[in-house]
């Protein structure tokens, strides 16, 4: 009964695609934003953003909490919506997607050596990828998968689009380590709990993070390019490339990873104190919550 309510569940994932190609972008995406506005407060992840927004910001009033919570939930539908358009989507020649930086992408895709770009779970990261994969670079993105395997599938072939995709987990990190040294390049999102990562302040408070990408960065000297998404209203989008981070060697490798890893925790803070109603506060970003 499980597998067959999995299987059941891609269907449906599947039809709703389908139905959302069908009308404009635009349509679509405001219908799914819409939806997952009503919806999305009576989930039990609902609680979970309530929880991780009283850890970020303590201090606001419950209004700002509730409006940005709202916010969130619309900007999750709304990606759904434009998933089933990402096909259309040409980041560098429409009215739809405004790109900074791009030249630190360009020197990123062309400098010989491997490396990594880095993301968040911001704005709709699906289109970010895009913008990495239509200027040129054949990078693969890693992902942290779903549970419903049938699921999964559904959702990577609809992302297809914006390049290849490799699962979280330790045979994509040796594959990794290969391609790093080969003159590869893969893209990761750094804000989620990584239960065997190293524990990093985020907002304040100790939280298990991701040290993979500073430990590739300093082991095989590759670059680390950030990358930003923010959605500007509607179906519109700021794509920006910033400069590759400084990555400070003192000797020490724990304390080099450390100090790295602490500098993109910051950075990707910093992105989300901005746009706060854009990040997906749905996980489960520190340990007691």
């Amino acid at each position: 009964m499980t597998n067959f309510l999995k299987w059941l569940e891609s269907i449906i994932f599947s039809l709703v695609l389908w139905i959302l190609r069908i009308v404009p972008v635009k349509i679509s995406s405001n219908c799914t934003g819409s939806i997952a506005e009503i919806f999305g407060p009576m989930t039990k992840r609902h609680k979970i953003a309530m929880e991780n927004i009283d850890i970020a910001f303590p201090k606001i009033s419950k209004t700002e909490k509730d409006t940005i919570i709202k916010g969130m939930w619309n900007n999750l539908g709304r990606t759904i919506g434009e998933l089933a358009h990402l096909n259309d989507f040409d980041c560098y020649n429409n009215n739809f997607v405004e790109i900074i930086g791009v030249e630190y992408l360009d020197y990123f895709r062309d400098d010989g050596i491997g490396g990594i770009a880095f993301s968040a779970h911001l704005g709709w990261w699906d289109l970010t990828a895009l913008a990495i994969n239509q200027r040129g670079l054949d990078a693969e993105m890693v992902f942290r998968a779903e549970n419903n395997i049938y699921f999964k599938n559904k959702s990577q072939k609809a992302r297809s689009v914006a390049g290849k995709y490799l699962e979280k987990g330790s045979k994509t990190a040796k594959k990794m380590l290969r391609g790093l040294k080969e003159g590869k390049h893969y893209g990761m999102l750094l804000d989620q709990k990584m239960n065997d990562g190293i524990s990093v302040p985020f907002f304040g408070r100790p939280a298990m993070t991701a040290s993979a990408a500073a430990e590739f960065a300093i082991r095989n000297k590759i670059p680390l390019l950030p990358v930003r998404c923010e959605r500007l209203g509607g179906v519109k989008f700021r794509i920006t490339f910033y400069p590759p981070l400084d990555i400070a060697r003192t000797g020490e490798r724990k304390k080099d990873v450390f100090i790295l890893t602490r500098k993109i925790n910051i950075m990707l803070e910093n992105w989300i104190r901005e746009r706060p109603e854009q990040w997906l506060w749905i996980h489960r970003r520190w340990p007691n919550n």
